[in-house]
Formats: structure tokens, C-alpha cells, sequence
């Protein structure tokens, strides 16, 4: 009996500052974030993309892509100044475990098991706006495919600083109806093996 109350003190101190720790992380992105319309812009895109996969009228289709040009180019100039904005911040405030679960003080317990989200977030901004630049020349179809990758990938990370990673590819399941693997192999090949240095993954 005794074992089980001290297993419940633990479980709830844990917690209590897993939840303590989550909202410091959660206010500190979106102090940065809220100067940005990231979130809307990538809503649009999203339904953007389904609308112009779903039209039958190839004219009518051509008009929705050329429609969306001017939402990619606001989210990749704007992701990249928040990347600018977020590197200023403190490196104390910034690392993010790797460990399998969210425990308090895990960045600063065991930092090898940590990465630096400014540097995920720079290298979103550069596999972003690579997407958007386009210069491969990929059809407007792989283009989005490629961009949509990219975004996903992007929000992953924000949900992972925030809370863990298997909270993170959980939302994204449940929001995207696809997995962190699918997204990860679905980016650029340069994104994807910065992503897996910076991450282990």
C-alpha cells in the first residue's frame, strides 16, 4: 500500500511540473508566433490545395493554384522572420527532449538527449521556402505535396516543444490523417537529413 501511494505522489508531482513546464513553452511560442498569421495562412493552403486537387475543370483548377502563389509566399517570408524572432531567444528556454516521454527539468537533467528548436525551426524556414521557390520546376500538384510535407513537418516540431513527441505525431494523426514517418519521408531529402542529425530521428 505504501509503494502505491508513493507511485501516486510521483506520478502526480510529475505532473504537475510536466504541466508547468508545458505552459512556460506554450506562452513563450506563441508570444513569438501571435506577431504572425502562420496558422491562418497554412488553413488556407490546406483547404486550397484540397479544393484545387478536387476540381474537375482544369481551367477552373489552374485558378486555384495561381490563387494560392500569393499564401506561399506570405508563409514562407513570415515563417523566416519568426525563425529570426525565435533564435534571439535564451538557449536555456529553447532546448527539447528526445527522451520517449515528457519528463520536468528533462532538458536540463540529460542535454545529450536534447536538440535546439531554433535550429529545427531555421531549417523548416529553409526546406519552406525552398518549396515555395520551386526550382525544380515541379508541377503545381508535387509542388503542393512537397509544401504540404514541409508545413506538417514544421507544426510537428511546435507541438513536440510544447509537449512531447508522441503527443505531437498523435495531433498530427489525428489532424492530418498521416504519420510523423509518412511526413518525414514525404519532405526534401536535404530537410530530412537535417532534421535526422539535429534529432537522432
Amino acid at each position: 500500500m505504501d509503494i502505491l501511494i508513493l507511485a501516486l505522489v510521483i506520478a502526480t508531482g510529475i505532473a504537475f511540473f510536466n504541466a508547468q513546464d508545458q505552459k512556460r513553452r506554450i506562452a513563450l511560442l506563441a508570444r513569438t508566433l501571435g506577431q504572425y498569421q502562420i496558422e491562418a495562412l497554412m488553413e488556407n493552403l490546406t483547404q486550397g490545395y484540397l479544393r484545387a486537387l478536387g476540381e474537375d475543370d482544369p481551367e477552373r483548377r489552374d485558378q486555384i493554384w495561381s490563387l494560392l502563389t500569393g499564401a506561399e509566399t506570405a508563409i514562407a517570408a513570415q515563417f523566416g522572420r519568426f525563425a529570426e524572432d525565435f533564435a534571439r531567444l535564451d538557449a536555456a528556454s529553447t532546448r527539447v527532449s528526445t527522451l520517449a516521454m515528457a519528463l520536468p527539468g528533462a532538458s536540463r537533467l540529460w542535454p545529450t538527449a536534447t536538440f535546439d528548436v531554433r535550429e529545427a525551426f531555421r531549417l523548416h524556414a529553409r526546406g519552406i521556402a525552398d518549396a515555395v521557390a520551386n526550382r525544380e520546376q515541379r508541377p503545381p500538384r508535387d509542388k503542393a505535396f512537397l509544401l504540404s510535407a514541409e508545413l506538417f513537418l514544421m507544426q510537428h516540431t511546435c507541438h513536440w516543444y510544447c509537449r512531447s513527441r508522441r503527443i505531437a505525431s498523435a495531433r498530427l494523426l489525428r489532424r492530418h490523417k498521416t504519420s510523423h514517418e509518412q511526413v518525414l519521408a514525404s519532405v526534401a531529402p536535404q530537410t530530412r537529413r537535417a532534421y535526422g542529425a539535429l534529432t537522432g530521428l
